[in-house]
């Protein structure tokens, strides 16, 4: 065997490091450690009071300390009568007019799209009720068709043996016919 690699060993001991203990809490997700919020907290600026009346929390007033204010004034009812529409169309600077015209628009479109609908479904209707009567009476029509073909050949079945009894009986007045009636020419 080669003696020619070394190999470094380094010394054995190590130094002691403290290891913090999880707590029951810090065991739970980031968002279920969190305290719960119920309600929004909206500037005094945009609301005129300085009273939290909104249901959603704020992201600019991000102070720890509203929570406690929060709940205070959800247990007196402080959230009652806010119309949370308004209040975001006050925040954001929404003009709700065209908002309100496009709605009015999509519902007449709405309601024009659903009367054409049932429009066109009574019209198939019709054309279903009118298709069924005509292959109604095309049937018909070749019941009759058939019938009259049928009574055609018994008829010319007829008119044939009479033909031969005529000419058999009476060949003289037979002869005499045919030649100033002569047979139609079939095609």
């Amino acid at each position: 065997m080669p003696t020619g690699y070394s190999y470094r060993t380094y010394p054995s001991t190590t130094a002691p490091v403290s290891v913090p203990r999880k707590s029951p809490q810090s065991s739970l997700p980031l968002y279920a450690r969190q305290a719960p919020v119920n309600r929004v907290s909206t500037s005094p600026s945009s609301t005129g009071s300085s009273v939290n009346s909104s249901a959603v929390p704020s992201l600019t007033n991000g102070s720890r300390g509203d929570a406690a204010t929060l709940d205070s004034e959800s247990s007196s009812g402080g959230a009652r009568g806010v119309d949370l529409i308004e209040m975001m169309t006050n925040r954001l600077h929404l003009n709700p007019e065209p908002m309100d015209r496009n709605i009015a628009k999509q519902a007449q479109t709405s309601g024009q799209l659903n009367a054409k609908q049932r429009e066109l479904a009574e019209l198939q209707a019709l054309a279903q009720r009118r298709l069924k009567a005509t292959r109604a009476n095309i049937a018909d029509g070749m019941k009759a068709a058939k019938e009259v073909k049928k009574d055609l050949a018994w008829t010319q079945k007829k008119v044939t043996s009479l033909n031969a009894k005529a000419a058999a009986k009476h060949p003289s007045a037979y002869k005499k016919a045919s030649a100033k009636y002569p047979r139609p020419v079939s095609p």
